[in-house]
């Protein structure tokens, strides 16, 4: 399994999808989700920076950077009610780590239920730059 020291990681994020002839929106829910899954070493969080479709920044979730633990998760939402992304929204996530470490999973989980209609799926992030041992 390959070690990185640090990576930037591009995550599709959806604020809405389109349905029915007419593109009618159905907006969601979106949970950003960082894991890592290295077993002895911590990582820190340093950029969860968020986009809309156009390319526009729209908000910085972290004032600073945020240590995650061994085997821990973080988690940042972006509530169903937010459409300032649109439906090519995206994170940037940066981190890094003292030593090298095994690659954390990033991703998004977008989910609405409206009357008995309901809707979840995931995107998994792709890296963008990596530092490598």
């Amino acid at each position: 399994m390959p070690l990185f020291k640090s990576q930037t990681v591009y995550v599709p994020v959806y604020s809405h999808i389109y349905s029915g002839d007419r593109e009618q929106p159905f907006y969601l829910a979106a949970t950003l989700s960082i894991r890592n899954t290295d077993r002895r070493h911590a990582i820190t969080i340093m950029a969860v920076d968020y986009y809309d479709s156009e390319g526009k920044f729209l908000k910085h979730y972290l004032a600073s950077p945020q240590p995650l633990g061994a085997m821990a998760t973080l988690r940042f939402v972006v509530p169903e009610s937010d459409k300032s992304g649109g439906s090519g929204a995206k994170f940037i996530v940066a981190w890094q780590a003292g030593q090298p470490v095994a690659e954390p999973l990033i991703e998004s989980v977008m989910i609405s239920t409206k009357t008995q209609q309901g809707i979840s799926f995931t995107s998994r992030g792709r890296v963008l730059e990596a530092v490598s041992p």
